[in-house]
């Protein structure tokens, strides 16, 4: 083990220390002493998940997520400390913020102008990058787990439509190409996917829960759901595009405190609120916000001295996210993999899950861009994919859970491997693709 971990370990040893303490308290302490010990274990290990990970030159989220399967599943050895702290209502509380800022940074980082310019290129990669993993999720899904509601089969497919960029876009970086045709293909395409999967998930969730509520798939039911999804997407960026620099502009004139930050967390969570109050998952309200908030909007605090919105953001994120991460590992259940097809369903989910994306590539026409570097820049799910399998744990029809915790374990596996494979395969494509002449 590297020496530069040891300081952390004397960190984090105290707080499992404190966090067992606490846990077995017979109620004497301040309730908040026993929530802080337990978002000690949870930062320190995603601190040391994440190191490791780099060092491995594999993505942190990476080890934040392996960090969370190694607390989740000490019980398996007898020690049972951690059990219940992926269920501790609060620690919940934060991870789901943290899902909110993690759409919000990733609409933050692109523009409603960035949309409109992708080409019609990158358009059709994200439309076989949408089309071609849902159906073989479906595929998949109706295939190993026969018994199961069609409710089951179209949220795994869904699930599958997901695309985590921010994995390729370092990788592309790292070797120097990210200003390639390729790259740029891929990273548009990557935008107009966070949409159109966006659009998908409340789709399905809306489905599933008129479902649960009696109701029965129809073509006038997922006619309804799509246009309410599609219109307070165009509804937001309409109005947030016109808005927003109104409200910027006032909110400049604040003699308050952080009147920046606080005029940006209005936006992302009325936004979020929004989504959900007309039946749609607050994360499709948080992406909306940060994609319509521009540099430009807040200038007058940056030209008086002030970090723009993104910096202030990151704390709050880098506080957040990875508490999502170790999370969502500690709910995956690695006894579930004992059960009959738990691992078969992993493998053949991984697998389609990553033709699904190969197919990407169908969308390069007429252009001289290596097809398969496109395909294969868009296979990592990342926390996306687990964005969507976490909604997916909250879903019920008729008292069946849509996402059950082998099934779920299951999407995690899917989601490990899709990241890891992701960047050696991409520097091979793009090895393999400057070896040949272009034709």
């Amino acid at each position: 083990m590297p020496r530069r971990i040891l300081p952390l370990l004397l960190v984090f040893a105290p707080a499992v220390a404190a966090a067992v303490e606490a846990s077995s308290d017979g109620g004497h302490a301040d309730p908040i002493a026993h929530e802080v010990a337990i978002l000690a274990v949870l930062l320190g290990a995603a601190l040391i998940g994440g190191d490791v990970a780099t060092r491995l030159k594999q993505p942190a989220v990476l080890g934040e997520l392996l960090a969370g399967v190694v607390l989740g599943n000490l019980d398996l050895v007898g020690i049972p400390i951690f059990e219940s702290f992926s269920s501790d209502v609060f620690v919940d509380m934060l991870s789901r913020l943290g899902v909110l800022f993690l759409l919000f940074e990733v609409g933050l980082e692109s523009t409603v102008a960035e949309m409109l310019k992708v080409g019609g290129t990158s358009l059709l990669v994200a439309i076989a990058g949408v089309v071609a993993p849902f159906a073989l999720g479906w595929w998949a899904s109706d295939l190993l787990l026969p018994g199961t509601s069609m409710y089951v089969h179209l949220f795994l497919g869904a699930t599958l439509c997901a695309t985590s960029v921010g994995i390729t876009a370092r990788v592309l970086q790292d070797i120097g190409r990210s200003q390639t045709g390729e790259a740029r293909v891929i990273l548009g395409a990557a935008v107009i996917d966070d949409v159109l999967g966006l659009v998908i998930l409340a789709v399905v969730v809306g489905l599933i829960s008129a479902a649960d509520q009696g109701g029965s798939l129809s073509v006038v039911g997922i006619g309804w759901t799509l246009a309410k999804a599609i219109l307070f997407l165009v509804g937001a960026l309409v109005l947030g595009v016109k808005l927003s620099p109104r409200l910027f502009n006032v909110a400049s004139k604040l003699r308050s405190r952080g009147a920046l930050l606080i005029t940006g967390l209005l936006v992302l969570f009325v936004m979020s609120w929004a989504a959900n109050l007309i039946g749609l998952a607050p994360i499709v309200g948080a992406f909306a916000a940060g994609l319509v908030l521009e540099d430009v909007h807040y200038r007058d605090f940056v030209e008086r001295g002030e970090f723009p919105l993104e910096k202030l953001i990151h704390p709050i994120s880098g506080f957040l996210v990875p508490i999502f991460f170790v999370v969502m590992g500690m709910r995956t259940d690695l006894a579930a993999f004992g059960q009959p097809g738990v691992l078969g369903l992993a493998g053949a989910l991984t697998l389609v899950g990553i033709v699904g994306k190969l197919a990407c590539g169908l969308g390069v026409i007429g252009k001289p861009l290596d097809k398969l570097t496109v395909g294969v820049g868009m296979i990592p799910r990342g926390e996306v994919g687990l964005i969507f399998a976490n909604i997916g744990l909250t879903l019920h029809v008729a008292g069946e859970r849509i996402v059950s915790p082998a099934v779920f374990s299951a999407i995690v596996v899917v989601v490990m491997a899709t990241t890891m494979i992701t960047p050696p395969a991409l520097k091979w494509a793009i090895q393999r693709a400057e070896a040949r002449p272009r034709t």
